[in-house]
């Protein structure tokens, strides 16, 4: 039970870095190295909590990561991504399981859109000539937040937590 209650635990901290993730990136344009660090290193603390064995499971997550990480730096070196969101994403990668992070990459890809056609129309109503910059961290943080409510808690768990 109190495992349990750890592993929630962990997750709502995720969760509230998430919101400040997005936050900080609205106010900003930035996202705070450490946050990103901070939620590096509650990543093994979740994986004990989960019960994940080193080999494959931890292997898998450090892979997933590492993979999510290059690719990523692709599309910062070719200024399509900001610093910031690259280790977020790298991150949450270390969090979440192989197939909850791909749903995760498509729903921060759908909600990314969605952002991307508001603020530039948006910027052209308001007839700004300078770039327009995206505060991707939303989408991202959006996207986090859905997988962890959609896959990591499940509604039987919410019912016992909540009374």
């Amino acid at each position: 039970m109190l495992g349990e209650y750890i592993h929630y635990g962990l997750l709502a901290a995720l969760a509230i870095a998430l919101l400040f993730a997005a936050f900080t990136d609205i106010r900003r344009r930035q996202i705070d190295n450490w946050l990103n660090i901070a939620i590096v290193i509650g990543a093994p603390l979740f994986w004990w909590s989960s019960g994940l064995s080193l080999w494959p499971d931890v292997a898998m997550q450090l892979g997933v990561a590492l993979a999510a990480f290059a690719v990523l730096a692709g599309l910062f070196a070719l200024r399509a991504m900001g610093g910031g969101d690259v280790k977020l994403l790298t991150a949450l990668a270390l969090w979440i399981e192989p197939n909850a992070f791909m749903q995760l990459l498509i729903m921060m890809a759908l909600l990314g859109g969605a952002l991307t056609i508001v603020m530039g129309g948006w910027h052209v109503m308001r007839r700004q000539k300078d770039r327009l910059a995206i505060p991707y961290g939303v989408a991202i943080s959006a996207a986090g937040l859905w997988v962890i409510g959609t896959q990591y808690i499940p509604a039987e768990s919410m019912k016992a937590m909540l009374g």
